[in-house]
């Protein structure tokens, strides 16, 4: 987690993804990890927008959280931003005041909890399984957003083959994968609300996304289910995680024999 403070009165901007982006590439350029950058695959790490996401007033605090599966790659961002503690994300001017560690789990096995996506998710469902799912595809090879009028199934493949990819670079080549084991990620599905937005993807290319917000539940049924979930902790959740998108936190954890209270006691 980065603490920050404003270094000038500033509006929000909702539009940081491309900023914040290139700077924690630029906190690992000449680093193996650096390597990654448009290679096409997931870049093993995640980001939240600055928070709380309100206009600023000089002097005021801000923090960043940035994820990954891999302590290196977490340790190299750490070390860049406080070597170089002047963060400008857009027109937001901040200053790194410090950076501390955060090790967020979902629980043992038995732990009941809620997962909430920090940032907006892209979920894409891929034109060859419109059909499959009765969606109108306009032609092409264009994939659709999703929508709430597109019912669960998609979103909870989709949502599973990404998280798969993610397993399949970042995880055990001998341990069972999101879809290699019974059970869905998540018990319930809340939908907070879809939006658009817009977003750029590279310099000079801008795209309108439609994303989602989300409430997660569940509950941990063993430990390679323990793991899937931490991965999504540490990955994010669907698409185009290097622009922040698909951040998602704990809000709530109960581990087993606690009461509701006591586990909401015990995670703030």
């Amino acid at each position: 987690m980065a603490h920050l403070s404003a270094r000038a009165d500033a509006a929000y901007q909702n539009d940081y993804h491309h900023k914040l982006r290139s700077r924690l590439w630029d906190a690992l350029e000449g680093t193996t990890y650096g390597e990654r950058h448009d290679d096409g695959e997931p870049p093993g790490f995640a980001y939240s927008n600055p928070f709380p996401p309100y206009d600023m007033e000089e002097g005021d605090d801000r923090k960043l959280l940035v994820a990954s599966p891999e302590e290196e790659l977490l340790a190299n961002v750490a070390a860049d931003l406080l070597e170089e503690p002047e963060l400008n994300i857009g027109e937001m001017p901040f200053h790194v005041d410090d950076v501390t560690s955060l090790d967020p789990d979902v629980g043992e096995p038995g732990t009941r909890g809620t997962i909430e996506t920090g940032t907006g998710l892209l979920v894409r469902i891929p034109p060859w399984r419109c059909e499959e799912y009765g969606i109108d595809h306009p032609g092409g090879d264009t994939a659709v957003f999703w929508r709430p009028e597109h019912s669960m199934e998609p979103l909870r493949k989709q949502l599973e083959d990404n998280l798969d990819q993610k397993h399949d670079r970042f995880a055990h080549d001998h341990l069972p994968g999101p879809s290699d084991v019974d059970g869905d990620l998540f018990d319930g599905y809340e939908l907070i609300k879809t939006f658009a937005v817009p977003v750029t993807v590279t310099e000079g290319q801008e795209m309108t996304y439609v994303l989602s917000k989300w409430e997660f539940s569940y509950t941990v049924r063993d430990d390679h289910h323990r793991r899937h979930l931490n991965l999504a902790l540490d990955c994010g959740l669907g698409e185009r995680n290097s622009l922040g998108l698909g951040f998602v936190n704990i809000t709530e954890k109960t581990r087993p024999g606690e009461s509701e209270l006591e586990g909401a006691d015990a995670f703030a």
